[in-house]
């Protein structure tokens, strides 16, 4: 039987017992409607999954006790990093859960000229939990171990300058002169797939990619929308130099 694996957001160990933060509580208590003494599996980030049982389950707080630590080994030897231009609501969502699921390191959501999304501080900050709560959610699904590194959302052009040691930078277009079955196994096996945003990178955003060391990795003859073109990026190119 494949138990529920729930991310805690705290320091594991085995031996160690521990109140659940909220989530990961009313989940296992409220929604899976687990009992005192039944096991699950706790992850925080580490590289490890941590069995556990659940040693109180009240009105106000579920305990649990760590008993094993286990290494999981399931992170992919290609770094990709995934420079997406933000969109709008489930679409973002799906974006996050999918690159997740298939083993990207970090996503680093950019506004560009036509992001049609504009965040303020306050709704940044939100957005940003939520968008934490989705990748947090895909790990537990997925079985990862590690949790992809997720920043703030920022504006294009200091984000693209801030990834020069990522390894080779592409950017998705039907004429770029990268094609994936000639290209040859990045530095390092690092790389950065920049995606654009609902109506695409506009002239100048392109001029500040390639600006920030970006050029063209051509997948078809066909415009992609955003939240097909970095999936089918992302299993490309793991399925050339990962582990798909």
């Amino acid at each position: 039987m494949r138990l529920t694996r729930c991310h805690v957001d705290l320091p594991l160990r085995a031996g160690a017992e521990l109140v659940l933060p909220e989530r990961a509580g009313n989940h296992l208590a409220r929604v899976l409607r687990l009992r005192e003494g039944d096991p699950c599996v706790l992850f925080n980030g580490d590289g490890h999954d941590y069995g556990a049982r659940l040693v109180a389950v009240g009105k106000r707080e579920v305990r649990a006790q760590v008993l094993e630590a286990t290494a999981v080994d399931n992170e992919s030897p290609l770094r990709i990093v995934l420079l997406q231009g933000i969109a709008r609501g489930e679409k973002m969502d799906l974006i996050l859960q999918k690159a997740t699921e298939l083993g990207v390191a970090a996503i680093v959501p950019v506004s560009g000229e036509r992001t049609e999304v504009r965040l303020d501080a306050e709704r940044a900050e939100k957005r940003l939990a939520h968008w934490r709560s989705v990748v947090e959610s895909a790990c537990e699904q997925s079985g990862r171990a590690r949790v992809p590194a997720l920043a703030a959302p920022a504006a294009l052009d200091p984000a693209a300058r801030g990834l020069e040691d990522e390894g080779l930078r592409l950017l998705l277009d039907p004429q770029g002169e990268h094609r994936l079955e000639a290209m040859p196994a990045p530095a390092a096996m690092k790389v950065v797939v920049a995606i654009g945003p609902e109506g695409g990178w506009s002239p100048r955003d392109r001029e500040v990619l390639h600006a920030a060391g970006f050029s063209g990795l051509r997948l078809g003859p066909r415009v992609l929308r955003t939240e097909t073109a970095g999936l089918a990026a992302i299993a490309a190119l793991q399925a050339r130099f990962g582990d798909l």
